[in-house]
């Protein structure tokens, strides 16, 4: 579980040439401890950033086989556990320049914002730790459209799922179902939000569970469905019994567009909320706009309502339901489901980590081909930042040097004026908190680091391991030949 070591991510890159393979792998550990600054601030000559922009510009080099060797390891990480969650979602990958566009990017919601849109497939487990990427999407947009909403409506419709945008939520199922091939041990939950909430998504699960039993399907569901019960399924699970109430903490939330409509779409503060918890099963029917697909007619769901009876003055109520094929025969199962729901978040956190931490939309490259490599090498390193921040949390009495070096963990606490132990080493939980405080972390018992302190306190710990094999305790010389 612990072993996150970067050659074991990067072993095996098959570019058809020892040279790149090696190259990738010298990339990776150069930015691991700089993953925000710009590529000739990372390394030290311009012979060796001109090589890194040649690496992401062969044609030699995709982000299939850079993530390749990675994803091999999170099947094993994955392995490690009864159950994994696979969190599948969007993000706008925003490359507007205000002079000379990249080449190959698409508009995103109107033609002056250029760019492409990134849609990975992220293992957690069961505590919310990211045990890594079992795969990815991107494309791009050729034009926006100029219809009317009703125009929309009618053509969306008409048009087969493997023409739209949204197949890519089938894909994404289709990679889970890889995954739990891999991992036959593990119970693999592919999870969406409520985009996800696709019926040809609902049969296909069905389908691939014929093959692959151990793999179950969670998502929000983001419309009232008919069923045969001649209400919609909403109504349905409202009126099951209560099963518990329970406490939800909901994240401050700042709508994209001034006005909108969707209550989901809204601007929010964050607040704690008390839900009920009802579920039960429904038969829902097929949309009459499928008739042509070869879609069944009905489909045995279970669903489960997470409602807010008492929202505060001026609150939109919390309301999700949740359709799964995960079984829900007894309380301890339903609540369950609602757990591994509210773990759909991190892959949010790791979005923005990707963006803020790894900055890929801030890369000056003038091809999007050299982006989306770029883009596959930072999505290993966002997502190793995440592992060591949320690891400390869920095993803090690890010993750090399962994922630190000595020169690392020795310097950060000779800077803080902490204590280092004659013998062994200190504990990760402890570790990752004091690079945290170097990031900007209040160090409070009741708080834990997130993501942004860790990344930021990652790389003056890196710069302080430099220093302290150079310049600390046992070294004889004090030359500067190796920084």
């Amino acid at each position: 579980m612990s072993d996150c070591d970067l050659a074991n991510e990067f072993a095996g890159c098959d570019f058809g040439d020892a040279r790149l393979s090696k190259r990738i792998l010298q990339l990776a550990d150069s930015f691991e401890g700089n993953p925000n600054r710009s590529i000739p601030a990372v390394f030290r000559s311009r012979a060796e950033w001109e090589a890194c922009y040649r690496v992401f510009d062969n044609e030699a080099v995709s982000p299939e086989n850079i993530l390749q060797p990675h994803i091999q390891a999170t099947r094993k990480r994955i392995k490690q556990f009864d159950v994994a969650l696979l969190v599948q979602d969007t993000t706008e990958l925003d490359l507007t320049r205000p002079k000379q566009q990249v080449n190959g990017a698409g508009p995103m919601d109107c033609d002056a914002r250029r760019g492409a849109f990134f849609h990975p497939l992220v293992a957690f487990n069961c505590e919310g730790v990211a045990l890594g990427l079992v795969g990815q999407q991107h494309w791009t947009r050729d034009e926006i459209s100029k219809d009317t909403p009703e125009e929309k409506r009618k053509k969306r419709h008409a048009q087969p799922i493997e023409d739209k945008e949204s197949h890519r939520w089938l894909t994404g199922l289709q990679l889970a179902k890889e995954t739990a091939a891999a991992c036959p041990q593990t119970t693999c939950v592919c999870t969406g939000d409520s985009e996800s909430d696709i019926f040809e998504l609902y049969g296909l699960v069905y389908k691939l569970r014929k093959e692959q039993p151990n793999l179950h399907l969670l998502v929000r569901a983001g419309q009232d469905r008919a069923t045969n019960q001649e209400e919609l399924w909403t109504a349905v699970a409202r009126a099951a019994p209560l099963i518990a109430t329970q406490t939800v903490h909901i994240r401050k939330r700042e709508a994209k567009i001034p006005i909108v409509k969707s209550a989901r779409s809204k601007s929010r503060e964050a607040r704690t909320a008390e839900v009920e918890i009802r579920a039960t099963k429904v038969t829902v029917l097929r949309p009459s706009n499928l008739t042509v697909t070869g879609s069944p007619k009905t489909l045995d769901l279970n669903v489960v309502l997470v409602e807010e009876p008492n929202p505060p003055t001026g609150e939109e109520p919390i309301c999700w339901l949740l359709v799964t094929t995960l079984p829900i025969d007894d309380d301890a199962q339903v609540q369950t489901i609602v757990r591994y729901y509210c773990l759909r978040w991190q892959i949010e956190v790791f979005f923005r980590t990707l963006k803020f931490g790894c900055r890929i939309e801030y890369r000056r490259f003038e091809e999007l081909d050299r982006v989306l490599n770029c883009l596959a090498l930072m999505s290993v390193l966002a997502w190793r930042v995440m592992y060591v921040t949320y690891l400390g949390r869920a095993c803090p009495d690890l010993d750090c040097e399962t994922i630190f070096e000595p020169s690392e963990w020795k310097s950060v606490f000779a800077v803080l004026n902490m204590p280092i132990p004659a013998q062994g080493c200190p504990k990760l939980g402890e570790v990752v908190r004091a690079i945290a405080k170097l990031g900007g972390f209040i160090n409070r018992q009741k708080n834990n680091p997130g993501t942004q302190t860790v990344w930021t306190g990652i790389q003056r710990c890196f710069d302080l391991s430099i220093a302290w094999e150079v310049f600390g305790p046992g070294q004889k010389t004090k030359s500067m030949g190796k920084i």
